[in-house]
């Protein structure tokens, strides 16, 4: 601004000395003002960092950060509210802190430090020769030192984590101890942990809100927090007696002040509206207490996980709840983690839900896709990397979608404790065209309804094929579909409009093919193994003796044998059709790799640790 004020030299007055003096002073202390800030860093405005979340269970350690797709970079604002010797702060494939790419601050007790580092597999700390993890800004504060740096998403070092969509796994580590250098460094000796967060967020317009809406809180009733590392505590409550249809149009949590390391994630379900009513239930969710009738209430309302913000509708579309056909009663579900088991703590946490009366033009649909909940799809023990694959088929959405197709805008991908990574890609005859959601980081322990950085067209005739990938290094039997935590599921919720009579569009392997398969394996064998009919398939799956034949006929048999449809109304009836012995859809061009943007380098710079004055750091 100043420059552009400036007049053209030709046409300037001559100026007095004194004038010319107090500009020439005034650009130096603007000059060095802004210099400070840029060195020094200051606490931005929140808006300035939209996404926060606690990283310790005792929320010493606050994150906040915000995603510059135009720089293909993620700004973080580290708060550190008791600053020991320093700590460690980074990603991991898995939250481990071997092969992890780490910014690290740390002290000597007299001088400061902060650079960009990696762990190799034993946990060694290495400086890394590219400093990706840039220092923007460092600054103490009354509630504790604000540190503000700079990552890209891609920085093509072989030693840094590649910042993808989906889940993030962080670990911090606090230094407690002065260290002489980098390599001093002791990581298995650190008080650290590990978080998991949606690092790149959707950058979407929140859209017009309607003056008549509502709003209604679905929360705790100031119920003691369980003494344990985990608890799932389940709250029934009910809607107004005779309450009309609404259209839901957006929620957003709502989380007990100092409660926020604690309240790991939120459900809101609808019950099932066969029943005329439910009992009343406040306590945990896995209790002998709790009544088997609270089982039936699975339809998903609204659901938030740590790090997420509010959720918000399409404008065309809202989520029906109330009225005739829709149930009166709700389950709160809060899942509690508590690993430092503190005692007494109260909550009155929960989810508010946004609603309105002007019924938007759309109602909004929710779509199971993936595998059918069946012991036929099954995991070999001692597996690092298994697939299996779900179908939506085309001769399922040429019967049950509009010609108009549908808009995808949200997803909430699920499996049970093995699952890995999960991917849905959309393809059109024999094409993929467009992934609708993946997480190559996948973990069960954060599962989160997404909102999409663009709506996905879905028209009749098209497929959506869902991959799940598992891990069953620690078992030492096969792991089977169903709904047990130790069986296993590959689902993908997704959220769309307008909503159709299509509840769930999902497949499994056609059973005869898995009997022959079985016997196969019995021929094989060098004991007699029953794989009689009347014994269950779970149970000729754990006698299966799991050589690498076993394994590598059923990888196989999972790739070209025939799968049984289900294309359910929400009434679990089938439409109409032949649906079993269907032929695998045939895939003839794959989606591209993307392959990684490598932002210009800034020039070689050295492997070197920046100095920090931050003062003599604190010694307990």
């Amino acid at each position: 601004r100043m420059q552009s004020s400036r007049s053209k030299p030709c046409s300037c007055p001559s100026l007095k000395l004194r004038e010319v003096a107090s500009m020439y002073f005034t650009l130096v202390a603007a000059f060095l003002v802004i210099l400070v800030v840029a060195l020094q860093g200051s606490v931005p405005r929140q808006s300035d960092f939209p996404y926060k979340v606690p990283l310790d269970p005792q929320g010493l350690l606050e994150l906040s950060w915000n995603v510059s797709y135009p720089e293909q970079a993620v700004h973080f604002q580290l708060l550190i509210r008791e600053l020991h010797f320093g700590l460690l702060f980074g990603m991991s494939d898995r939250g481990e802190f071997e092969n992890a790419d780490l910014a690290v601050l740390w002290s000597d007790g007299h001088n400061s430090y902060f650079g960009d580092a990696w762990s190799d597999a034993k946990g060694q700390l290495h400086m890394d020769s590219q400093q990706d993890y840039q220092l923007l800004g460092a600054r103490r504060a009354p509630e504790g030192l604000y540190l503000l740096f700079r990552r890209a998403f891609s920085t093509c070092d072989p030693k840094d984590y590649l910042i993808e969509d989906g889940t993030v796994h962080l670990i911090y580590g606090i230094l407690e101890k002065p260290v002489h250098s980098l390599q001093a460094i002791n990581v298995s000796a650190l008080h650290g942990g590990l978080q998991r967060v949606q690092l790149l967020k959707p950058n979407i317009s929140i859209p017009q809100l309607p003056r008549d809406m509502k709003s209604m809180e679905i929360t705790a009733p100031d119920v003691v927090i369980p003494s344990q590392e985990t608890t799932y505590w389940c709250y029934m409550a009910e809607l107004p007696e005779g309450f009309p249809k609404h259209h839901i149009i957006m929620y957003e949590p709502v989380v007990t002040a100092g409660n926020e390391a604690l309240v790991h994630h939120m459900e809101v379900f609808q019950c099932a509206a066969d029943f005329d009513s439910f009992p009343r239930y406040n306590g945990p969710c896995d209790s002998k207490m709790k009544p088997e009738r609270l089982n039936y209430c699975r339809h998903v309302l609204a659901a938030w996980a740590m790090g997420a913000q509010a959720f918000y509708y399409p404008e065309e579309a809202g989520l029906a709840f109330g009225g005739p056909g829709s149930s009166r009663y709700l389950r709160l579900e809060i899942h509690y983690h508590n690993p430092l088991v503190f005692k007494g703590r109260r909550d009155s946490s929960g989810i508010r839900l946004y609603y309105t009366a002007t019924l938007r033009p759309y109602d909004a649909g929710i779509m199971e896709l993936g595998l059918v909940y069946t012991p036929v799809m099954a995991i070999p023990p001692g597996e690092d990397s298994f697939i299996l694959t779900g179908y939506c088929t085309d001769k399922c959405t040429q019967l049950a979608l509009p010609s108009a197709g549908i808009r995808i805008f949200a997803s909430q991908l699920h499996t049970h404790l093995a699952g890995r990574k999960v991917v849905t890609v959309l393809s059109r005859h024999g094409r993929e065209r467009q992934v609708v959601n993946a997480d190559s980081h996948y973990s069960p322990h954060f599962q989160e309804i997404r909102m999409l950085k663009e709506v996905v067209a879905v028209f009749p005739g098209d497929e959506l094929i869902t991959t799940c990938t598992y891990n069953t290094e620690d078992r030492s039997r096969a792991t089977v579909g169903g709904f047990g935590i130790l069986e296993e599921m590959c689902v993908n919720y997704v959220h769309y409009y307008p909503q159709t009579q299509l509840e769930l569009c999902k497949s499994a392997v056609d059973p005869g093919y898995l009997h022959r398969y079985f016997n196969l394996v019995n021929r094989f064998n060098d004991e007699e193994i029953c794989m009689c009919p009347q014994v269950s398939v779970p149970q000729q799956f754990y006698s299966i003796p799991w050589n690498t034949f076993n394994r590598d006929v059923l990888r196989s048999l999972y790739g070209f044998a025939p799968i049984s449809v289900h294309c359910n109304k929400s009434s679990a009836v089938r439409f109409p059709g032949e649906w079993e012995k269907q032929p695998l859809p045939s895939i003839t061009e794959r989606l591209r790799e993307p392959s990684p943007r490598c932002p210009p380098s800034p020039g070689a710079q050295p492997a070197a640790p920046v100095p920090l004055h931050l003062g003599q750091l604190r010694r307990d």
